[in-house]
């Protein structure tokens, strides 16, 4: 499934950087943060389910999340809590994260500088880049929201890796599979193309939702994205 039309940092040329989400684009990990997140927040009192949740909170930093779940539900964290989601999320890793299919295979050949901006903390990044066997790729570029005031849909992250890599925002493109983060991608001003082949992905309004965000396009299968780039 394919939706939108081509392009890439600025549309008929490559991009000076290409900057990856982690989770749901380099790896298959929301549907097992979001399963640990929603159980965790059950466990402190909070009646949310799982869809509400997926719904939500995709690509949302822990602390703009709990900063909804103290308005909306009126529960706060106790002291600790985001660690041990954090703990939770990561044993559950060991035992099921996956990388989505196709993405070594592309990473390996793709000649664009790139680097990792993602709404998770550096060491559950690194951890699940490590288990996936995708670190190496990524020549240690790889930033992380707590590095920057604002997370997601704030274009803070975003703006601080183009800093930190060198590159002009405007000639920068983004791969994002939430709505928060297609968002922080062109509040940035960057060109963002949507992916949609994570396993959190499960209904159709999946490429309206991304494009209806700012998306100029969206797939579902990782190794058009040499394709898609060049077009």
């Amino acid at each position: 499934m394919e939706a939108g039309m081509g392009g890439s940092g600025r549309p008929g040329t490559r991009p000076d950087l290409v900057i990856f989400d982690c989770d749901g684009v380099l790896i298959d990990s929301e549907p097992i943060s979001l399963v640990r997140l929603t159980d965790n927040l059950n466990r402190i009192g909070v009646p949310i389910d799982l869809d509400t949740v997926a719904r939500r909170f995709t690509g949302t930093s822990m602390t703009s999340i709990m900063a909804h779940i103290a308005a909306d539900y009126g529960v706060t964290a106790p002291a600790g809590f985001a660690d041990e989601v954090r703990a939770d999320t990561l044993r559950a890793f060991e035992a099921e994260l996956t990388a989505i299919a196709g993405v070594a295979e592309v990473l390996g050949t793709l000649p664009d500088r790139r680097c990792v901006a993602s709404s998770s903390d550096p060491a559950r990044l690194s951890h699940a880049l490590t288990l996936t066997g995708l670190l190496p790729l990524f020549g240690g570029h790889v930033f992380s929201a707590s590095m920057v005031k604002r997370g997601k849909p704030f274009p803070d992250l975003f703006l601080y890796a183009a800093e930190r890599m060198g590159a002009d925002p405007g000639a920068c493109l983004v791969i994002e599979d939430s709505v928060p983060g297609v968002r922080a991608a062109r509040a940035a001003g960057m060109r963002v193309f949507g992916f949609s082949g994570g396993g959190h992905w499960r209904h159709d309004p999946a490429a309206a939702d991304l494009l209806g965000a700012g998306a100029a396009l969206v797939f579902d299968e990782f190794r058009r994205l040499p394709e898609l780039i060049a077009a």
